[in-house]
């Protein structure tokens, strides 16, 4: 089974509805979608001579032809390796190398960042532009039938960081894609051919996993012309489209609905909001639910069970007669259809209703394990479980809360910030002797980042320096906002910082 056969049964059966949107016009049918798609892929494979199995790196903006591409991709038999357009080249090179991409395919905005990346990549990739001649006329060539591929072929190798600091490619396969798109019909929302589906999130991450639901059920698919969230043109959008849901950093809805735009204009086109990648506070959900309305669902997912382990539909979010009502907004939801979901002790042992343990997952929707890491692999999915490394409790009606978050993990406008990673960076100043990171709250983006920093004896170091060496190795979203100049940093009795007397200091 190929994804890319649910783009074709659209285009057959629906292929005169609109498929492709940029901002308020419609671009593409799905007709013209599916023969743009299969024409990518064919490019792709006999321009490149690209065989089955190989990695095309996708190191895009939010564009007209990401999705054509992604399809096209899965067209030819390929794995897509869509990649974070924020990252700075030094981690898109990891990336690129790590992978082992044949092809790096790149929007003109991140032309010079991709050929830096391709530069320092062992792999040396061949470079792509969108917008060039030589792109244009892989668009050209005659679509065949997608290439058959079996369930467990790779299809998505979705890039996520770990808390060693380098990030971990957690392989997803055609059927891992297939369980999660079922279980958006079945536990997040219901999508009707017609519907549009806005993509103000980047299309590498959550927003590009929801388009495959909504590419199967036939939605259109719609790219705003900043490529990104912008309030007001997202309120613009939803006078124009009409059923559209949209995927977003619980941020974004906060900043969506205190908007100007939203509330002189409404959102009339507005079906569904579905929100994750971080927690939504109960007061915020209450103030979005009455300027939206019963339009909010919720996931609970990780990119190793991509957007598949709990949810909430709009039903429950919306029951606020429900006597339970607030400790069901505060959770993470239930199980989705196809995951199994268990608390276990640090032995693996399940634990029961109401006890508090790590987060465990199985099923169809579970990675296969991280593209060459077998130490890890062995780790995360020992016993057949994914081990989370998240913290929480079932109540006894099944709502799972969240009582902690994978070990320091900061959460910055939606985007995953691992401390370890910009602490190795600080650590490269000669003069700094320690060097630790936590999140501290933030009104508008949820999180941000602190850093507490020990000098050597002697020594000083001015923040402008440490703000520069941060901007020259890793994205500029993850680099600390504040710094803090300690004399030491606090440890436990065998070493080890406690962060959490830190998190006091903030």
């Amino acid at each position: 089974m190929n994804l890319a056969e649910s783009l074709v049964r659209s285009a057959r059966a629906y292929g005169d509805l609109p498929g492709l949107a940029v901002g308020t016009e419609d671009r593409l049918d799905y007709a013209g979608f599916a023969r743009r798609a299969g024409a990518l892929g064919e490019g792709l494979k006999r321009r490149f001579r690209l065989a089955p199995g190989d990695k095309v790196a996708l190191v895009m903006r939010n564009h007209l032809d990401y999705l054509p591409l992604l399809y096209g991709c899965w067209w030819a038999g390929l794995a897509a390796v869509p990649v974070n357009a924020k990252l700075h080249a030094k981690e898109i090179a990891y990336i690129l190398a790590d992978s082992g991409a044949k092809l790096a395919v790149a929007t003109d905005d991140m032309a010079e960042t991709v050929a830096a990346a391709a530069a320092e990549a062992g792999t040396r990739p061949i470079e792509l532009l969108v917008e060039s001649s030589d792109y244009e006329r892989l668009a050209s060539e005659a679509p065949g039938s997608p290439v058959e591929q079996a369930a467990s072929d790779l299809a998505w190798i979705f890039y996520t960081s770990g808390t060693t600091g380098r990030p971990k490619g957690a392989m997803l396969s055609h059927t891992n894609l297939l369980a999660m798109t079922l279980c958006y019909f079945a536990d997040v929302d219901i999508t009707a051919p017609g519907d549009a589906m806005l993509h103000a999130a980047p299309l590498s991450h959550g927003s590009g996993l929801y388009a495959l639901p909504n590419v199967a059920a036939a939605a259109k698919q719609v790219i705003p012309e900043s490529g990104g969230f912008d309030g007001a043109e997202i309120a613009q959008l939803l006078t124009r489209h009409r059923g559209v849901a949209m995927f977003a950093a619980p941020t974004m809805v906060s900043r969506l609905v205190t908007h100007p735009a939203v509330a002189s204009s409404g959102v009339p086109g507005l079906k569904t909001i579905v929100y994750g990648g971080g927690p939504m506070y109960v007061a915020d959900l209450k103030r979005a639910l009455d300027v939206l309305g019963p339009r909010l669902a919720q996931i609970y997912g990780q990119g190793e069970s991509p957007m598949c382990i709990t949810s909430m539909t709009k039903a429950m979010i919306g029951d606020r007669a429900h006597p339970r009502w607030e400790a069901r907004a505060g959770s993470a939801g239930i199980r989705q259809s196809t995951a199994e979901v268990r608390i276990a002790d640090a032995e693996d042992r399940p634990l029961p209703t109401g006890e508090i343990g790590e987060i465990l997952v199985r099923g169809p929707q579970v990675m296969s394990g991280y593209w060459n890491r077998p130490e890890a692999n062995a780790e995360a999915l020992r016993g057949g479980w994914l081990h989370t490394g998240d913290v929480g409790a079932f109540d006894e009606d099944g709502f799972l809360t969240l009582k902690d978050r994978s070990k320091d993990l900061i959460i910055s406008g939606g985007s995953n910030i691992y401390p370890r990673e910009v602490e190795e960076v600080l650590l490269r100043h000669p003069d700094v002797a320690e060097a630790a990171v936590v999140g501290r709250p933030h009104p508008d983006w949820g999180e941000e980042v602190v850093a507490f920093v020990v000098t050597r004896a002697g020594t000083s170091v001015e923040e402008a320096m440490l703000d520069r060496l941060c901007l020259d190795q890793i994205a500029r979203f993850k680099r600390p906002k504040v710094y803090r100049f300690v004399p030491e940093l606090p440890k436990n009795n065998y070493g080890k910082v406690v962060k959490s007397a830190l998190r006091t200091r903030i």
